[in-house]
């Protein structure tokens, strides 16, 4: 690589493309951001609003909430003030943002307040951020205010500060997607005084405000974290402009510091020298390590302080990154220059002068590539000479088997040259198999074993082939030069070799740790429910790092429950379950291999999510050393990061289906008040007023009067006591307290018992009976399957003009029995037939037909007791006019024989 060459930052490049890709037509949103209710939010965005209007741009008001402020008020003259949607709630009427009639004017700038607000029930979208973005998927600009206790992510940090759960969120997808941040901040101090001048609320309120959320020291706290998050969200904007104006320098803008991290003896104090100057400049530094394919199977003493190193960075406060590269020096600075840094701190060693003029050093070249980011290098010879003097009663085992196999392979190597130079070889050719035999020693036992069997080739060489033989004596001066130029080739095709050999390594390393990441990313992405989700973790913990997992996630008490695939393996579990407790607690690892409770058998790691700690994990592996590579800790803690996201995951599908039956509840429980509200009060309105009409007036009424107010009071009361068993019925139907209690009968006595309970309604009514010649049997409940009967010809009545014919036929269908009720009303719309058998639901009606329609139970029992049966039931319209409702129930076995039936007619 060319030292002008610059690989581009693929988190840069990420946040570029988010920036430049919003679709074609998308609006623009501008969020007013403060840190409190009555810092001036709304003012300054009706500020903003008139500017834009007084420049030609249509400008509509969609939900201003002023709060009776004058002054704002004043702010809303001249602005078109789209109407509200009232929405009757519990006895009070709500006034909420009608989003149907935005869309219709469509202005260019539509302003709507309170971002994070809930809708009432019935409207469109749950929140008001669903509307707003709506809107700006419809290409209109929006203006809109929100407060920092309102982000989803900053919502439990709220609470512990506060004491006051937030219950509107807002998710910070949308925070993040706004094209415009506007910070609104007034002191904390002139918020109160606004308070108590009844600015922002009324005195009464306000002065509870004082007392609970608005006291000084929360004010303060909020503020900070509204000032946090904004400055954020510049720093965001600064790396997105700096990309788009292609800048390969970091901008400095803000101090940056990253100090470079090794294994080195000099590493500690060098990391304390930049947490100093860290604090002196009030400055973010990061920490990083890069691992090259020297670095990655350095000693294990060396290992060993590298991993302490790391350890003193993250004590200390660094954001500690491991890197991968062959050349640590452009790793380092293409990484700062991606997060903006404007100071590297490295270490240096002092070494012998002359050797630094044939191999520069990583702080050589780091000054010759940095560009504009300062390089401060600290000298830490004294600290480097206390830590050999440490190292100095220490002995080493000298490993001798990979001296041994190179000398192995020369041997190999001298035996095959010696049988082939018999034969008349040339002396060129020996050389190459001497090379080659160089060269597997590199490739099998690395750099320092081949170049000793580089010098030793070359002495073989001189010893065995070249005249005198046997002699180390040259007969001719120009063998030198061969001599010469073959030890050259050799000890640089055994370090080309041995790099090679390193590199190779590095990357299968590389490529392993990516595998593992991938498998248990992708299986995890296929599990649906926490239990099957965390077993496959476990598994997949287990086997890469080849030990015991275990993961402890709390109940709604706090309380960790343990998950492991062999609890036998964690003995005196309940200590190690205090270990992880506490982990949970304080969100920090703790265990084996850290400073924190490091008597424990495994090491515990928090769970943590976009929400919080979710939960724990621990591992227990076979060799405790694991725990003192950097490497085993780094791709832990990416195995924890993807488990965290998986139940993360898992919660959010869980919580969104609770969402949907509480919202379908909430839509059966409007459903079932507006039909008990219409249909209880139409037959008790019927029954009171006949009835009143008696008391009131019963001496003067003839006969024939009190026998039809007294009718009336009849059919209306067994219209309510229907209506109430209809409930009843669904209810015991769902519950299960129906019992199915199949036999065989003749199905034309189920219809005509059917049809006898519906002779009032029918009346008048031609009903025509299509059935078998012979007998036909079902197998099924029969008081049930007359219920069923029932209501599909209730249903028939009461959709279809008075006086229309009503068919009923049943035929022996596949292995079952299919029963049809036909009528010739309007029929059904489209739309509507595949929710006919839905709760509550009943179907506009195409005829004039009207008067009292039931509560839109019928059907749904029809569908519940059918299904109870283990069949099907289905609508349908007929080709000539009007529809028919079908069902079919399964036959078991072999119908009996039947008697000979009579034919209804």
């Amino acid at each position: 690589m060319n030292s002008d060459e610059k690989r581009p930052d693929p988190d840069g490049l990420l946040r570029q493309i988010q920036a430049e890709s919003r679709p074609s037509g998308q609006g623009s949103l501008k969020i007013f951001f403060g840190y409190a209710a009555g810092v001036g939010k709304t003012y300054a965005m009706l500020k903003a609003a008139q500017a834009q209007a007084a420049g030609g741009v249509l400008v509509a008001a969609g939900y201003v909430q002023t709060h009776g402020r004058a002054e704002t008020d004043a702010l809303l003259v001249g602005l078109d003030i789209l109407p509200r949607k009232e929405i009757p709630y519990r006895g009070i009427t709500l006034s909420e943002f009608d989003i149907d009639v935005a869309l219709l004017i469509r202005p260019e700038l539509i302003l709507v307040d309170e971002l994070a607000h809930t809708n009432a029930p019935g409207m469109r979208h749950t929140k008001r951020w669903q509307d707003v973005e709506e809107l700006l998927a419809n290409g209109v600009n929006v203006y809109t205010t929100l407060n920092v206790q309102h982000i989803e992510s900053l919502n439990n940090i709220i609470s512990q500060i506060t004491g006051i759960e937030v219950a509107e969120t807002v998710p910070d997808t949308v925070l993040e997607r706004a094209d415009q941040i506007e910070l609104i901040d007034i002191p904390p101090d002139d918020l109160l005084q606004r308070l108590r001048e009844g600015k922002v609320y009324i005195p009464a309120q306000a002065e509870r405000a004082m007392q609970n959320f608005f006291q000084k020291n929360n004010l303060i706290a909020l503020r900070e974290i509204a000032l946090r998050r904004t400055a954020e969200r510049v720093g965001d904007d600064t790396q997105t402009a700096r990309l788009a104006h292609g800048a390969k320098e970091p901008w400095a803008t803000v101090e940056k510091l990253l100090v470079c991290i090794g294994p080195s003896p000099t590493s500690s104090k060098v990391i304390r020298t930049a947490k100093r100057l860290s604090a002196a400049l009030k400055a973010e530094w990061i920490g990083v390590f890069v691992e090259t394919p020297a670095t990655a199977n350095m000693r294990p003493e060396m290992r060993h302080r590298l991993e302490q190193n790391i350890k003193l960075a993250e004590t200390l406060g660094a954001e500690v990154v491991v890197l991968h590269g062959d050349d640590v020096a452009r790793q380092v600075v293409e990484y700062g220059i991606s997060r903006n840094v404007t100071k590297i701190v490295i270490g240096k060693n002092i070494g012998p002068s002359w050797l630094r003029r044939f191999t520069p050093t990583v702080v050589d070249e780091l000054l010759g590539i940095s560009g504009d980011i300062d390089v401060y290098v600290i000298r830490g010879v004294e600290e480097e000479e206390k830590e050999k003097e440490k190292e100095k009663p220490q002995t080493k085992i000298f490993d001798w088997r990979p001296y041994a196999g190179s000398s192995g392979i020369m041997a190999l190597s001298l035996i095959a040259a010696s049988a082939l130079f018999g034969f008349g070889l040339a002396q060129a050719n020996v050389a190459m198999i001497i090379l080659l035999g160089v060269i597997a020693s590199a490739v099998r036992y690395g750099k320092l074993p081949s170049v000793i069997m580089s010098v030793i080739g070359v002495l073989v060489f001189d010893f065995f082939f070249v005249t005198p033989y046997y002699s180390f004596a040259v007969s001719d001066i120009q063998y030198v030069i061969t001599f010469a130029v073959m030890l050259f080739v050799a000890l640089v095709t055994s370090g080309l070799t041995s790099r090679m050999r390193n590199q190779s390594l590095f990357i299968q390393k590389r490529e392993l740790r990516a595998e593992a990441l991938l498998r248990i990313s992708m299986k995890l992405s296929t599990l649906d429910g926490m239990e099957e989700m965390i077993k496959e973790s476990l598994s997949q913990i287990s086997d890469v790092f080849g030990g015991e997992a275990v993961i402890f996630i709390p109940d709604e008490n706090s309380r960790l429950a343990p998950r492991a695939l062999r609890p036998s393996a964690f003995a005196g579990i309940s200590k190690e379950k205090a270990v992880a407790q506490w982990v949970y607690r304080n969100s920090k690892p703790a265990g084996a291999g850290t400073d924190t409770l490091p008597e424990a058998m495994a090491q515990y790691a928090p769970l943590m999510g976009p929400q919080g700690i979710l939960g724990v994990l621990g591992f227990l592996p076979e060799n405790p050393k694991h725990f003192l590579d950097p490497d085993f800790r780094h791709l832990f803690q990416s195995f924890g990061a993807q488990v965290a996201m998986a139940i993360e995951r898992e919660r959010l599908s869980q919580k969104t289906r609770e969402l949907l039956v509480e919202t379908e509840a909430e839509k059966m429980r409007n459903a079932l008040l507006s039909s008990v509200s219409h249909d209880l009060r139409t037959p008790l309105t019927g029954i009171s007023g006949a009835s009143g009409s008696l008391l009131e007036r019963f001496e003067s009424y003839d006969y024939d009067a009190k026998m039809k107010l007294l009718h009336t009071i009849n059919d209306e009361s067994g219209r309510l006591l229907g209506f109430v068993e209809n409930l009843l019925d669904m209810t015991r139907l769902e519950a299960g307290g129906v019992k199915v209690k199949k036999e065989w009968q003749p199905v034309e006595e189920v219809i005509g018992s059917a049809l006898t309970r519906m002779k009032g309604p029918l009346a008048g009514r031609p009903v025509n009976t299509s059935l078998p010649d012979n007998t036909l049997m079902g197998f099924f409940d029969g008081v049930l399957i007359e219920q069923v009967i029932i209501n599909l010809l209730d249903n028939a009545v009461k959709y279809t003009p008075s006086g229309s014919p009503i068919d009923i036929s049943a035929r022996t269908e596949g292995a079952g029995t299919m029963i049809t009720v036909g009528d010739r009303g309007a029929g059904l719309l489209k739309e509507e037939i595949e929710r006919i058998f839905e709760k509550f639901f009943r179907g506009r009606i195409k005829s004039e037909k009207s008067g009292y329609l039931g509560v839109g139970l019928g059907l749904a029992i029809c569908k519940a007791i059918v299904t109870a049966h283990g069949g099907r039931i289905w609508a349908e319209n007929r080709p000539d006019g009007g529809c028919r409702f079908c069902f079919a129930i399964p036959q078991n076995g072999h119908a009996p024989d039947a008697p000979d039936k009579t034919r209804l007619n």
